[in-house]
């Protein structure tokens, strides 16, 4: 949003007559948000209130908005001190990390706030220097966080607001300790905003133990999206399931694999990319580095296809993907309306198709249908009508295809640095003056002398 020009902002912004500082309504309408999405509309002025917020929207609903507009706001104009943010937001994954700092960050700045990612698998000592210079927002995944505060780095004792993104996903992972114990070291009387697609399990037990009276808010049930979306069941041979997935992911736009394991991601990415679909992964058993440009070729529309684990189910907030194939059956059907939820992204139409072996035929029938989409199995091979009508006809090329590498950028050449005392090129780090020819060096009036450390040994070369 930064260096965009200045976009005046009627009485009638639904944002401004919600009481959003200017600067923040105006950074919004630069980026074209004038209207706020139905959560953002019920939980925004509840926020503003002061109230803790428990709220369940679906997928793509709009809920990093409608957590950090208010988060911004209130913390608009406060001191920092050094090691003590004054607000968190924790999410399941580092991505989804990365992808509401990234969304956040730049309204942050619109009012003179600082922000900073904290997650597994990147440098410490960004986040040290960050939090000890102080920081206003901290955006978090739970075990790097904790290991921040064991170390001293972050005190929680300040932080007047605590967000909760994605929180029954970070039960269902294991995180309900960690979230536990965060929560235990911020103010008592803090608020507290919990945003989940569900509320149930150990969600339940962290609404009672830490929102106090929380206005409650939900628009559409995590399953209600499906109705957006059209659901095929395709039982597949196994050794023809890995052309079934190339042949599919030949549709034009993108297209999102799911798969049990990390081995699995990795192995159909490859066999998608040697029948001529350009694929990669992305599980957690990658570096953030390469999950990162995974995930940014994704975006990018430099590969079509994105193979991923469950732990990116969630995670992966990306418009516009036409396709979710689970080319691995999910184990419950949470999982499904996930995965599911890739797709028909705030009230766009999308295709969802799982593969299942004749094994497994009974046993996804019955989990797809308590997810609210009853289905049939249908037996298909690469080729066959059923795929056709999904792809338009489209088939892979056959023809292999190299993985995705992002171009190195290559440094600009940049002219020699000048020396501040004698105006003439400063010489490199470490070098002491002398030139190994002519053992030439430059004074402080730039003049040039020739200077020996002792006789010139004769040249053996010419005796």
């Amino acid at each position: 949003m930064a260096g965009r020009e200045a976009v005046d902002v009627g009485d009638e912004n639904a944002f401004a007559r919600m009481g959003l500082p200017t600067e923040l309504v105006t950074a919004l309408a630069a980026d074209g948000i004038n209207a706020p999405f139905a959560i953002q509309g019920e939980a925004i002025p509840t926020a503003l209130s002061g109230a803790d917020v428990l709220a369940r929207a679906a997928t793509g609903s709009g809920k990093t908005l409608a957590f950090g507009l208010p988060t911004l706001t209130r913390l608009r104009g406060g001191e920092r001190t050094p090691n003590k943010p004054r607000a968190i937001v924790l999410t399941p994954t580092r991505e989804l990390a990365m992808q509401v700092r990234e969304a956040i960050t730049p309204l942050a700045r619109a009012i003179g706030l600082r922000t900073l990612l904290v997650a597994g698998g990147m440098p410490y000592k960004k986040q040290l220097d960050m939090l000890a210079d102080g920081v206003d927002l901290v955006v978090a995944t739970p075990g790097r966080l904790i290991d921040l505060m064991e170390r001293g780095a972050a005190d929680l004792s300040e932080v007047e607001i605590s967000v909760l993104d994605e929180a029954d996903q970070m039960c269902d992972m294991g995180f309900a300790p960690e979230v536990t114990r965060i929560l235990e070291q911020t103010p008592a009387d803090g608020q507290r905003l919990l945003f989940s697609a569900t509320l149930d399990g150990d969600v339940d037990v962290l609404v009672r133990r830490f929102l106090s009276a929380p206005v409650e808010h939900s628009t559409a049930d995590v399953g209600a999206s499906v109705e957006s979306m059209e659901h095929h069941l395709f039982v597949v041979h196994p050794a023809r399931k890995a052309a079934v997935v190339a042949e599919l992911a030949s549709k034009p736009g993108r297209s999102i694999v799911f798969v049990r394991t990390k081995m699995g991601a990795d192995r159909v990415a490859e066999k998608m990319r040697e029948a001529g679909v350009n694929a990669l992964a992305i599980h957690g058993g990658l570096t953030q580095g390469q999950r990162t440009r995974a995930l940014n070729a994704f975006r990018g529309n430099d590969v079509p296809g994105l193979v991923a684990t469950d732990v990116a189910a969630r995670g992966i907030h990306i418009d516009d993907v036409e396709l979710v194939i689970q080319a691995d059956p999910p184990q419950e059907h949470k999982t499904y309306l996930h995965r599911a939820g890739r797709t028909a992204r705030a009230g766009d139409e999308g295709t969802v198709v799982t593969l299942a072996m004749p094994r497994e035929r009974r046993g996804a029938e019955r989990l797809i249908g308590h997810a609210g989409v009853p289905l049939r199995g249908v037996y298909v091979e690469p080729g066959d009508q059923p795929i056709e009508e999904i792809t338009g006809g489209a088939k892979p090329s056959g023809e292999p295809v190299e993985e995705f590498r992002p171009p190195v950028r290559t440094p600009q050449r940049r002219g020699p640095r000048r020396d501040a005392r004698s105006g003439g090129p400063r010489r490199p780090r470490g070098s002491s003056g002398y030139d190994r020819g002519a053992r030439r060096r430059t004074d402080d009036g730039g003049r040039e002398r020739r200077e020996h450390r002792g006789p010139r040994r004769p040249n053996r070369a010419t005796q």
